[in-house]
């Protein structure tokens, strides 16, 4: 993989003059290769990780297995696409195995999430079954360990 590629997947916030010291690059190079990479849509965005559990707010996240039939013509593609366009959707991935589509969504609580499942995502024409898990904790996050804070240990009790 790239070098530059590499660092900006490993941390977006890196300003053009620290990846330059990083890479033996000018800031007018790394900034030029970084334009390039955004018009060719080798790099598509930038996100910071988040510590859900710091949050003020209140989300409920869930995996979802979708079985599917694939269309004539377009396979799982067209499906999957527009099963990706709903804004409940946070990723959407191919899968070998038990199921065709892993689908991860998001809501303000379960009813929310329910109510995606049941009134949008099962109706679509060629979506035979699915099976909703809800996240309970994250424990690593897009390669980033999520600390929690230190709770405080009750001491045992002697007789």
């Amino acid at each position: 993989m790239d070098p530059l590629l590499k660092l900006l997947a490993t941390d977006a916030s890196l300003s053009p003059a620290q990846l330059g010291a990083m890479l033996d690059l000018t800031e007018a190079e790394v900034r030029s290769r970084v334009k390039a990479l955004e018009a060719d849509r080798t790099v598509l965005g930038y996100r910071a990780v988040l510590n859900e559990e710091k949050l003020e707010r209140d989300l409920v996240r869930a995996v979802i297995e979708v079985r599917i039939t694939p269309e004539r013509g377009g396979g799982f593609d067209k499906l999957a696409e527009r099963i990706a366009k709903y804004a409940e959707v946070r990723s959407c991935h191919l899968m070998s195995g038990g199921y065709d589509l892993m689908v991860e969504v998001e809501g303000r609580n379960l009813r929310e999430v329910a109510s995606f499942v049941s009134e949008k995502l099962s109706t679509i024409q060629g979506v035979l079954s699915t099976a909703t898990h809800f996240v309970l904790r994250a424990y690593k996050e897009q390669g980033v360990l999520m600390q929690r804070e230190a709770v405080e240990e009750r001491l045992a009790v002697t007789p």
